[in-house]
């Protein structure tokens, strides 16, 4: 069997400010045909799979092009154009194939083109004709759309939120795909819009419960998979929104009918899926409350892995005002502090303005006096399903009782080592803010005590009510309100 993969796969806030270029591809991750690194990589699960299965069953795979952007704002059309024909170029010279599974993400937006992956995978589908099985993982914050399902024969969504399941979904994928290669299968497609946006944070009930309902469905009376995508709501575009897409061996109806179940059984669900958001203050005074430390407040509408710029200094501010001591932050994408704190070196104090760079979504740049407390070169943090995130330059500063990361490449806070490896000691702290939505949440919750999402402001808000939508089909719960 000859077996093509590649991926293309960033994430885009099109209420975010930063344009996501070539460059940001490079930073994540770029690789050129046959020379994506042996770990697998967030965006390269198909990939990583192929190569274990075709190790296995004696396989030909070729490896094209892979390239992932961490999300941001829209993609300029040279960097989707460039990208995008390169992966079919290589496609193209990997003919024939009988399989093609790529990494996407589903939510990747670019000046032009509102659905890059449906654009993607029909030129895809044109190069290899029907007959080829061509296959896809997704990330269940994507924007599923008519092009997506139609152009491919299997689509397969992560499960977790956090994404602790990238590998079990590659495998999945490839081995679903070499079925139908070898005609043990034919997979129906069938979607259901939920006309909504929620959120889904896997760990917590009842969504625990639901999403193990739906991996105990698979594989009996003729369901094959079954992907839930939440939808990601910073991308105004009309295919943006909550849908179930169920694929069933050869039947449609059963399809259909799993899929409308499903979607009405989530509806009825969505109030208790929605977690109170406090302000800064609320969730501030909230966690001074618990009483046991230390507590983690997620300042999510700055959140790097949905679109923020990750300088937000709000949080940052509110705390140093109120005096607040024995906290850490971070990380916060700032290079130029980050300069400035490796050329004064470990031990020196200095003035230093930090963050608030990027746009108003980022509030303004806080002046503090710190002291550099360590400092990392080109440092990697443990990211999702174990797989390498570069931070670039880290610098851990101190003011007065703040502890602050500051890096030089964007990222959320993935894993407690982006403080750790700086000598930041999480378990001494009463607060630990994290720039992140929800991936943090596998790894801190293994040393905080509790944990609150906190609605600061930034250009991923958590409340959707305040985002100013043009292109999204309306109405959707709970943008027009919470009684639709």
């Amino acid at each position: 069997m000859r077996v093509f993969t590649g991926s293309l796969s960033t994430e885009t806030n099109t209420f975010a400010p930063l344009p996501t270029s070539l460059e940001d591809f490079a930073d994540r991750g770029y690789y050129p045909a046959g020379t994506h690194p042996p770990e697998m990589t967030i965006f390269s699960g198909p990939l990583w799979a192929a190569r274990q299965r075709g190790a296995q069953h004696g396989w030909t795979v070729i490896e094209g092009m892979a390239a992932g952007a961490q999300p941001s704002g829209i993609t300029t059309r040279h960097a989707y154009e460039t990208l995008r024909d390169e992966l079919l170029r290589d496609l193209r010279q990997a003919l024939p194939v009988d399989m093609v599974v790529l990494g996407l993400h589903g939510a990747m937006v670019a000046d032009g083109y509102e659905d890059c992956e449906g654009d993607l995978l029909a030129r895809v589908r044109a190069i290899v004709g029907p007959d080829v099985a061509v296959g896809a993982e997704l990330d269940p914050h994507c924007h599923l759309s008519d092009a997506m399902v139609s152009n491919a024969n299997m689509l397969v969504a992560y499960k977790e939120y956090p994404h602790t399941d990238i590998r079990e979904r590659a495998l999945e994928l490839v081995d679903f795909c070499a079925a139908i290669v070898e005609r043990r299968i034919a997979p129906v497609a069938a979607v259901v819009d939920c006309e909504m946006v929620v959120t889904i944070r896997t760990p917590q009930e009842p969504a625990r419960s639901y999403i193990d309902r739906l991996s105990a469905l698979e594989g009996k009376d003729g369901i094959l998979s079954i992907s839930l995508m939440h939808g990601f709501p910073w991308g105004d575009v009309p295919n943006m929104g909550t849908k179930l897409l169920v694929y069933a061996d050869g039947d449609a109806g059963v399809a259909q009918s799993l899929a409308r179940r499903l979607a009405d059984e989530l509806i009825g669900m969505r109030e208790c899926l929605t977690p109170a958001c406090p302000d800064m203050d609320q969730a501030i005074d909230q966690a001074l409350a618990c009483g046991v430390t230390p507590v983690v407040i997620a300042d999510a509408a700055d959140n790097p892995g949905g679109g923020g710029a990750g300088d937000a200094t709000f949080m940052l501010r509110r705390l140093h005002e109120r005096g607040i001591q024995d906290v850490a932050v971070g990380p916060l994408w700032d290079p130029v502090a980050v300069r400035v704190a490796f050329s004064a070196g470990v031990g020196a104090r200095l003035p230093l303005r930090i963050g608030g760079k990027i746009g108003p979504m980022s509030g303004e740049p806080i002046d503090l006096p710190c002291a550099v407390k360590a400092l990392v070169p080109d440092m990697i943090m443990t990211g999702l399903s174990g797989s390498p995130a570069a931070v670039g330059n880290a610098a851990l500063v101190e003011a007065d009782g703040i502890e602050i990361v500051l890096i030089s490449v964007r990222a959320q806070a993935l894993h407690t080592d982006v403080f750790t490896q700086l000598g930041c000691r999480l378990d001494e702290k009463a607060l630990i803010v994290v720039k992140s939505a929800q991936h943090f949440h596998a790894a801190f919750s293994q040393v905080a005590r509790h944990i609150i999402y906190a609605d600061a402001p930034g250009s991923a808000a958590l409340d959707l009510r305040t985002l100013p939508y043009r292109r999204a089909q309306r109405p959707k719960w709970p943008i027009d309100g919470r009684d639709i």
